[in-house]
C-alpha cells in the first residue's frame, strides 16, 4: 500500500529560487510510516473550548500535514497547563482521505482554499466575541497554513500573535501580508536539528509553497531584498527563535516533534500567550 502511495505521488513541479533535484521526487517509506502513525485519531479536546473559555479569547492550533495527532494535542494541552485559560482548539485543515498527508503537503490550490476557510473561521470568532484576542499556533505544514490564513484577514481584524513551530515554508516566503494583520508578533521557532523532514524532506517533496529547499523551520526566514521603510516596520514584528541546548530540559530536542513537547509548550510558549491575554489592553476590533 505504501509503495502504491509513493508511486502515485512520485513527481512534483520544480520551484523557483531553491535547490533543485532532477531525479524522482518522493517521500521515503520511513517518513510515510511516521506520518501514518501520527494520523491515528486520539481523544477530543472539547473541554478546552467551552463557552466560559471562549469568552476570554481563542488560541487556534493548526496541525501539520499528518492531521490531528499526538503532536498537536500536546500543544493544546501544554498551553492549558501553562495557564492559557481562554478557548483552545485544534483546527483540522487537512483532507479526510486516509494517507492524505501527501495531498496536504503538495496540493497548493487546496491549501489556498483551506487557508481561506481558516481565515473565515477566525473572523467568525472575532465577530461573535468582539474585543477578544485571537492567537494562532501552527506546527510544520499547519504553521504555513497559519501564515496564509492570517494574511487573508481584513486589516481591521488582526490576530494578536502567530507562533510558528518548525514551519514548512521556504525561507524567502513573503511574510508582509501576515505581519500586517498581526498586532503583536509572529514568532518563528526553528532548529538546525530538524535535519530530516525540513532538510532532505522539503528538498525532495517540497514546502507548502512548493519550493524545493531547506525550510524556514530549519534555517529561519530571510528578509526581503527590496525592503521599504514600511516593510522594515512590519518585519520588526518578526521574532525568530533558534533552538538551543537549554531547551533540552523542557523535552525539546530540536527535532521536528521537539517544539510540540507539552513541557516545552507549557513553560516556553504558554507564558508568552498568557501574558498577552492578561496584560495587553483590550483591542477594538471592527469586523465587516
Amino acid at each position: 500500500m505504501i509503495s502504491t502511495l509513493v508511486s502515485k505521488w512520485h513527481r512534483f513541479p520544480t520551484g523557483e529560487g531553491c535547490s533543485r533535484f532532477p531525479t524522482c521526487r518522493k517521500l521515503s517509506p520511513p517518513a510515510i510510516l511516521i506520518l501514518l502513525f501520527l494520523s491515528i485519531p486520539g481523544c477530543g479536546l472539547n473541554e478546552l473550548k467551552n463557552e466560559d473559555r471562549l469568552e476570554r479569547g481563542l488560541v487556534v492550533v493548526l496541525p501539520g500535514v499528518e492531521g490531528p495527532s499526538p503532536w498537536n494535542r500536546n500543544i493544546a494541552r501544554g498551553l492549558d497547563r501553562g495557564g492559557v485559560n481562554c478557548g483552545i482548539e485544534v483546527y483540522d485543515w487537512g483532507t479526510k482521505i486516509p494517507g492524505g498527508f501527501l495531498i496536504n503537503l503538495t496540493s497548493h490550490t487546496r491549501n489556498e482554499r483551506m487557508a481561506k476557510k481558516v481565515s473565515r473561521h477566525l473572523q467568525r470568532y472575532m465577530c461573535k466575541y468582539p474585543d477578544r484576542q485571537v492567537h494562532v499556533v501552527g506546527h510544520s505544514g499547519g504553521a504555513a497554513i497559519a501564515l496564509m490564513a492570517v494574511g487573508q484577514l481584513p486589516k481591521d481584524c488582526p490576530v494578536e500573535s502567530v507562533t510558528l513551530l518548525g514551519v514548512a515554508l521556504s525561507p524567502a516566503y513573503d511574510l508582509r501580508p501576515a505581519l500586517a494583520r498581526t498586532r503583536s508578533h509572529i514568532y518563528n521557532c526553528y532548529s538546525q536539528r530538524d535535519c530530516l523532514l525540513l532538510g532532505p524532506g522539503t528538498r525532495i517533496a517540497g514546502t507548502i509553497d512548493r519550493q524545493y529547499c531547506e525550510a524556514a523551520g530549519k534555517v529561519g526566514f530571510e528578509l526581503p531584498e527590496d525592503m521599504t521603510e514600511s516593510d522594515s516596520r512590519l518585519y520588526a514584528k518578526l521574532r525568530q527563535r533558534e533552538w538551543h541546548e537549554d531547551l533540552l530540559r523542557l523535552g525539546n530536542d530540536g527535532g521536528h516533534a521537539g517544539w510540540t513537547h507539552p513541557r516545552f509548550v507549557q513553560h516556553w510558549i504558554a507564558p508568552a500567550i498568557r501574558n498577552m491575554l492578561w496584560d495587553a489592553p483590550e483591542p477594538e476590533i471592527a469586523c465587516h
